[in-house]
């Protein structure tokens, strides 16, 4: 991937989700087609941890399966950082089993949500570009 697209109110609600998440990181699957997003699925945190997140399986595979059934593919998955700033952490980076998925993370930090989104494979991030549009 390398531009992801999404509507403002997409990202309002990911910023919405992060916000009333806080203080632990909340989480959530991008799903679109080419590179333009049209569905966020809010996606529950298994750990309740400021500093790190886990995504429900059973949530994940409902998630995937309806994804299927519109036609969908995943495009991202999005998690905050309500303490610390928008860039992947060590784990982050570990643990980021999709080399074609963009990974968008919102940083709480400070007055203003800051996102970012990268591109993590073989073990390095890369930032790549987030399009936002008034009309998604």
């Amino acid at each position: 991937m390398q531009t992801l697209r999404i509507g403002r109110r997409h990202l309002e609600d990911m910023l919405r989700h992060a916000e009333e998440g806080a203080p632990e990181e909340v989480c959530g699957i991008l799903a679109g087609r080419g590179q333009e997003v049209t569905e966020v699925y809010r996606m529950t945190n298994t750990e309740h941890s400021p500093v790190s997140y886990f995504m429900d399986p059973k949530e994940q595979f409902r998630v995937m399966k309806d994804m299927r059934q519109k036609g969908l593919k995943m495009l991202g998955i999005y998690h905050s950082h309500p303490v610390a700033g928008p860039y992947p952490s060590r784990k982050d980076i570990d643990l980021a089993f999709y080399d074609d998925v963009a990974y968008v993370i919102i940083s709480l930090m400070g007055g203003m949500p800051e996102v970012k989104a990268f591109r993590i494979k073989d073990g390095r991030a890369e930032e790549i570009p987030m399009e936002v549009s008034e009309d998604g």
